[in-house]
């Protein structure tokens, strides 16, 4: 049985799987993330880096869950790396002057680019999802991955050759060894370095979810009105 851990990169995808019982891991780049839910590896579990269920409403400071997640991460001053989901009538809209308008009228809350920037794979997923309900797919956050693996939240951040070498040295001892090599497997241009060292952080997740001791913030997750999950897992 496999499990994968699923990065948003600009061509599309970058997952890696993972063997449960043999811990055979190995990267692979897809455009659609429908590509690892159908893949001939049939994972259990699909952790992905990209926020699922999406309130009617914007609300300040984001889901509970993300606010769960930068209390986590705030004592290491890395807080901001989780941005608030928008709401969902925000994720219909053409443009990012629409969408923050309808962000700011549901709730008085802007919406930052940087979400903008990621409608595009937020709509996607929030397709699947509909679609598929019983897809076994999930969101998570590799800094809140890294962090549980770590035992603390790391402080360098990820792009720094600092943050790079302490994500790669906790992955390896976590059985990754080949990670280093798969870092330039694809073109720089569909995948990044960091990508495909986040898609393996939440796979560890996806392969703690099918052991029943991965962490669910909140405890009590909220669901939108399609019946998806709010909720960040680790």
């Amino acid at each position: 049985m496999f499990v994968a851990g699923v990065d948003g990169c600009k061509g599309g995808w970058v997952a890696v799987f993972r063997h449960m019982k043999t811990g055979r891991s190995f990267p692979r780049f897809v455009t659609t993330l429908a590509e690892v839910a159908d893949a001939p590896e049939r994972p259990a579990w699909i952790a992905v880096d990209m926020p699922m269920g999406f309130a009617d409403d914007a609300l300040k400071g984001g889901r509970e869950c993300e606010k769960a997640a930068r209390a986590i991460l705030g004592p290491a001053g890395r807080a901001s790396c989780i941005f608030s989901a928008p709401c969902r009538g925000a994720l219909a809209a053409k443009d990012y002057p629409a969408a923050n308008v309808r962000n700011r009228k549901a709730a008085g809350i802007g919406l930052s680019k940087q979400a903008w920037n990621l409608f595009p794979k937020m709509r996607e997923v929030d397709a699947l999802l509909r679609a598929r309900p019983a897809a076994p797919i999930f969101e998570s956050h590799p800094e809140l991955c890294f962090g549980r693996l770590a035992g603390a939240p790391l402080r360098a951040a990820k792009k720094t050759k600092e943050g790079q070498a302490a994500r790669l040295k906790l992955l390896t001892k976590a059985g990754f060894g080949d990670l280093p090599e798969w870092l330039d497997l694809f073109p720089r241009k569909h995948v990044a370095p960091d990508d495909v060292i986040d898609a393996a952080v939440v796979c560890l997740t996806a392969f703690r979810r099918a052991k029943g001791a991965a962490e669910r913030l909140p405890a009590q997750a909220p669901k939108d009105r399609y019946g998806i999950e709010m909720a960040i897992w680790r």
